[in-house]
């Protein structure tokens, strides 16, 4: 059965687009990885600054494979790291990860 992991970022009050830009320029990383079946940034469409990141797995197994993985490692660093330079500032204030299940729904897809 698969299971979805959210991370919930909270950011600073105009700090979301830089979020955004962020995970845009590292879109697909995960793609290729064992058990991976999706991802999607969810942006809060109220006063909130709390930005989900949604995806779902296989399984905990191919979680904790990925999260161990110097892929991850690799996806966690900005492109200033990469390319040997300073880290930008962090535009979370805090995240923390939240594990379910799905438990029920319907058939139909759901889309954007």
């Amino acid at each position: 059965m698969s299971i979805v992991k959210i991370n919930a970022i909270t950011v600073q009050a105009d700090s979301g687009d830089e979020l955004a830009r962020r995970f845009a320029a590292r879109a697909g990383a995960v793609d290729g990885q064992d058990g991976f079946e999706g991802f999607e940034l969810l942006q809060p469409t109220d006063d909130r600054h709390t930005w989900l990141v949604v995806t779902r797995w296989r399984d905990e197994e191919a979680f904790q494979a990925w999260v161990s993985s110097s892929s991850f490692a690799h996806g966690h660093r900005s492109a200033a790291e990469r390319a040997g330079q300073a880290p930008p500032a962090h535009v979370g204030v805090s995240s923390e990860v939240w594990s379910f299940v799905p438990a029920g729904g319907s058939s139909g897809t759901i889309t954007s």
